[in-house]
């Protein structure tokens, strides 16, 4: 209780906001006032007044307090004989006139001890009906609160027409939790804070010890599975009229939170981000799973709604693509704020500073991706093109045909940027897609899953894409080798070995990315300076990052080596060096060759010549991304084509290893498998093939009907 809540990150832009204060916290049992409760409000407020804050506020109990004080002064007044006939209930009318006096005058007195200067402002529901009446009061408050002046609102019960039920048709309001939700809209408020004689909303009556506090409400979620207790010993309002003047506030953008005006710093907690109390956001649906689907389950639909995929024309596919990358930059705010709510968790939790970095999508990511995407929606169509046309015998033809893999399982920790990644690969492909992000990128995924899957047709349906929230762990997908038809890993050595060796899915991806630099003696320094740097510090973080610089062991005496070394150094790159390298450069030696850092640190080793270049590579690479450096265009042949890397470059940043770049659209990530598709995996990398034979009767008949000619046609004959 009291822990923050990245979820209300949200607070650090409240400036102006709303309190209400519930009868049960202004008055006692007895019905007197609650003087404790009020100071310890009053010294709150002020508080955040001289924070800046704007602070109106929406007090009940001027009824209650009047009508203590009517039953005080009758019986003053009252004989013996007086008291001994039936007692007359006290009209409410004159109960709430006297009442409020009282209370605005305790208000008066409290904010005055505290250098606060505050106002009265009685309303009643008729009021707001009318339009010029409801600018004047905004126009009124702005000026209120410019002049730092505290403005207390009640319903002016003491004039009100309104019979009850106290919930009317006109819909406006009908107690004080409604008229706090009102003015919140009207005042244009950024929060809304309900003050209760509880700790918030429970899953049942707050007196039953199997009741749960909810800390976030989810509408689809609890609305049927809250039962409430009774009604508040006093008001008319109670716990239901709270709840449901915030669903309404929230729904129409304004938070609430509903906490106890019991505790001395609530309304302080709140704003400090902590979680206390229950939240009501409009995007509240997006932070919890309402329904656990299984994994079975969302496999088998994927596979369904791809064969309506796959049977879309091609520029059907390409509009659903394009109006995914719209419906990304459309939503870019939310998305930020989830993601920054993620980031943040992640920051508490303790995680590595690599995995914050790949878990944050930067400013201008969405923009970046949206592009990638209709980069891929305008490339060629893959789906169903001939690969191979063959004529085995007169009239019968042979078509080899591109044909979607059928459904993907994509687990990946971290890199929300590689669903949207995935997830339009998938569309373009054909495929049904399942995804299993990690928990530290929870609600960015949710966002992201949300707006793409918004944006397919009911004519091939969401659940063409399935996000797994359940908590079925990795080892139980990966038995369902029925029904998904490959594995692509994106995330850690660990989390890539493990899946490779649990499951009879075929697997497609890379445990390690451990990619090299070579200086080779004749490498120009400007260049080899540059494309050091870029390896390493663009993005540290990324599997195509260099790891080890390899450098030719006459640039140690020419200086070329030192040179190098102080570059990386300025830039803030740890250094670590192999056997050689730690000696000559007085720097600590690495505890292994096989290491990714994933940071701004890097390993340095000395080699003799090209040829120890490449064995180092064979020995201690992971095959995924290699470069050489080099002037001598013999030399640069002889590591290209003997490095046995998914990628091997020459004069080039390891950096480029990318779909992007490569002008795949996107990639699905990169494989250093020997089998299927290897390097950056786009559209082609996740398609297999079918036969098509197109005959005119033919049969076998022990190979004598036919005559064998086996024949290539062009293709697009």
């Amino acid at each position: 209780m009291g822990d923050m809540d990245p979820s209300r990150g949200f607070v650090k832009d409240v400036k102006r906001l709303v309190i209400k204060v519930g009868t049960a916290v202004v008055t006692r049992t007895d019905g007197r006032l609650a003087l404790g409760r009020l100071g310890a409000l009053c010294e709150q407020i002020k508080e955040l007044n001289s924070q800046g804050y704007e602070v109106i506020l929406v007090s009940s109990g001027a009824v209650g307090l009047g009508r203590q004080r009517l039953r005080y002064r009758r019986l003053v007044n009252s004989s013996f004989a007086d008291l001994q006939k039936p007692q007359v209930e006290l009209d409410g009318k004159a109960c709430a006139a006297v009442g409020q006096n009282s209370l605005m005058a305790l208000y008066d007195t409290l904010f005055s001890e505290l250098d606060v200067s505050s106002a009265q402002l009685l309303v009643t529901d008729s009021d707001f009906r009318d339009g010029d009446f409801r600018k004047q009061l905004s126009e009124t408050v702005k000026s209120l609160l410019s002049l730092r002046v505290i403005p207390i609102f009640n319903e002016n019960d003491a004039v009100s027409t309104r019979k009850a039920p106290y919930e009317d048709s006109s819909g406006i309001f009908w107690d004080n939790d409604s008229l706090a939700a009102l003015l919140a809209l009207e005042l244009k408020a950024d929060l809304l804070v309900l003050l209760s004689d509880v700790e918030g909303l429970y899953s049942g009556p707050p007196s039953d010890p199997k009741s749960k506090l909810i800390h976030t409400y989810v509408k689809e979620k609890h609305q049927g599975e809250i039962t409430f207790g009774d009604k508040s010993r006093v008001g008319r309002g109670g716990m239901t009229a709270k709840v449901k003047a915030a669903v309404n506030a929230a729904n129409a953008g304004i938070p609430v939170v509903i906490t106890s005006g019991y505790a001395a710093e609530n309304i302080l907690k709140v704003l400090q981000g902590k979680r206390i109390g229950t939240l009501f956001h409009q995007n509240a649906h997006l932070w919890e799973p309402i329904k656990e689907v299984g994994a079975r389950e969302m496999a088998v639909a994927a596979r369904e709604s791809s064969r309506k995929l796959q049977a879309l024309s091609s520029q059907e596919r390409k509009k659903i693509l394009l109006d995914i990358a719209d419906a990304l930059e459309a939503n870019e705010k939310v998305i930020t704020i989830e993601n920054e709510a993620d980031v943040a968790a992640a920051q508490q939790a303790g995680y590595e500073k690599s995995l914050i970095s790949r878990l944050a999508l930067k400013p201008g990511k969405i923009s970046s991706l949206a592009k990638s995407i209709r980069v891929l929606a305008n490339m060629e169509d893959a789906i169903g093109r001939v690969l191979k046309k063959t004529q085995l015998a007169d009239g019968l033809i042979l078509e080899k045909t591109s044909s979607p893999l059928g459904v993907l399982l994509i687990v990946f920790e971290s890199r929300p940027d590689a669903l949207v990644q995935i997830a339009s690969l998938a569309i373009r492909s054909g495929n049904g897609l399942l995804l299993k992000g990690g928990k530290e990128a929870k609600r960015s995924n949710a966002i992201l899953h949300k707006v793409i899957t918004e944006a397919i047709p009911d004519t091939v349906g969401g659940k063409v894409i399935g996000l797994v929230t359940t908590r079925e762990e990795i080892p139980n997908l990966l038995k369902l080798d029925d029904v998904i038809d490959l594995v692509i890993p994106r995330g850690s050595n660990k989390l890539v070995s493990q899946i490779k060796s649990s499951t009879k899915i075929p697997v497609l991806g890379h445990a390690d990315g451990i990619c090299h630099v070579y200086v080779d003696k004749s490498a120009d320094m400007d260049m080899a300076k540059k494309i050091v740097l870029d390896a390493k510090i663009d993005y540290p973080a990324a599997c195509n990052a260099m790891e080890t610089l390899l450098v030719h062991k006459d640039l140690v005496q020419t200086g070329a080596l030192n040179d190098l070394i102080n570059d990386l150094h300025i830039e803030g790159v740890i250094l670590y060096g192999g056997p050689r390298a730690s000696n000559l450069l007085s720097i600590p030696q690495a505890r292994s060759f096989h290491h990714e850092y994933n940071s701004m640190a890097c390993t340095v080793e000395i080699v003799d010549d090209v040829g120890a270049a490449i064995d180092h590579i064979h020995h201690h690479g992971s095959a995924h991304t290699d470069c050489i450096i080099t002037e001598d265009q013999e030399i640069a042949e002889i590591f290209l084509h003997q490095v046995d890397s998914a990628a091997v470059f020459h004069n080039a940043s390891t950096r480029f290893c990318d779909g992007a770049r490569f002008g795949l659209g996107a990639e699905v990530g990169i494989s250093t498998s020997r089998i299927h598709a290897r390097g950056p995996v786009g559209v082609e990398g996740l398609l297999t093939t079918r036969w098509i034979l197109k005959g005119s009767g033919q049969v076998v008949d022990g190979d004598k009907g036919v005559t064998y000619v086996h024949k290539d046609v062009p293709v697009d004959s």
